[in-house]
């Protein structure tokens, strides 16, 4: 305990007070390292902000074993700044390398930076995502899907062109890029059901698609939950625009919108329409409530 506060003591008590400041300022060398530090820590994540972080404290660190050995002569500083300075160096060209290796045909490469890029995934787990996939091309005219034919066996994301859907010959709505082609078929089955579609998808244009096989991408979701759940999202959002999509196409016989959201109600304001039974059901008991 003694020896505790004696140390206490000499650190906080004894411990001798600059008196005198040096009144000369340190080489640019020192001033350039710490700019470099500052600016090298205000990187963002991804592969490209690591980059940017550990090239910018690397210079950093180098410039200060330059300090340490020309103007202050401390080995101990120059040490440990070179050490840290052969870490980030090390770590930049693992990155680099990292960032290198992992290239992708046209296809993927826009589909990355349309779609998956924007919600922050990352190149090594489209990477994942992308090797088990392939690129398809359906030309103008051909059949994606044929009603009551063809088996859903696989899911696909449009990449170029567009595709139009119609169900026992009437038109129901267009797939646009970066759309998938059968997220409603593939949401309406379970892992280990079968089904047929009930549209056909037909090619208005030349188109490209990329492909995942059912078995395939299941076998992926079971390996890598965070690709699940990314998918998962991505078909919800694709079911609700195709739905939406329905909506803007339905309309009553006087032109009044029809909501999906509320599939037994139209909206209008005519009084010539027919009310609907719980409608005069609400308006009873409103008035049996007054009475």
């Amino acid at each position: 305990m003694e020896k505790n506060l004696s140390l206490w003591k000499n650190l906080i008590d004894e411990h001798p007070v600059c008196t005198s400041w040096k009144q000369e300022a340190e080489g640019a060398i020192y001033h350039l390292a710490s700019i470099l530090f500052v600016v090298g820590f205000m990187g963002g994540s991804g592969f490209f902000g690591l980059l940017y972080v550990f090239s910018l404290l690397g210079l950093g660190f180098l410039c200060s074993a330059v300090w340490a050995w020309v103007d202050v002569c401390a080995a101990d500083i120059f040490s440990w700044n070179f050490i840290l300075f052969v870490i980030c160096f090390m770590q930049f060209v693992h990155i680099a390398y990292q960032v290198h290796s992992v290239t992708f045909a046209r296809e993927f490469q826009v589909l990355y930076s349309s779609l998956f890029q924007p919600l922050g995934i990352s190149l090594p787990v489209f990477r994942t995502i992308a090797l088990n996939s392939e690129v398809v091309t359906l030309e103008k005219e051909h059949c994606y899907a044929m009603q009551g034919k063809t088996s859903i066996d696989k899911l696909s994301l449009l990449i170029s062109g567009r595709v139009r859907v119609t169900v026992d010959g009437e038109f129901l709505h267009y797939i646009f890029p970066f759309q998938f082609l059968d997220s409603p078929e593939w949401d309406s089955l379970r892992p280990t059901e079968e089904g047929i579609f009930q549209v056909t998808l037909t090619a208005e244009t030349d188109c490209r698609y990329v492909s995942w096989r059912r078995k395939k991408l299941y076998l992926l979701f079971a390996q890598h939950r965070y690709i699940s759940r990314l998918f998962s999202v991505l078909i919800g959002s694709d079911i609700a625009d195709k739905l939406y999509a329905l909506n803007d196409r339905v309309y009553t016989g006087k032109s009044y919108h029809y909501d999906i959201r509320l599939p037994n109600y139209y909206h209008m304001s005519s009084p010539e329409m027919p009310r609907s039974p719980l409608t005069e059901q609400f308006r009873n008991s409103r008035r049996y409530c007054d009475n």
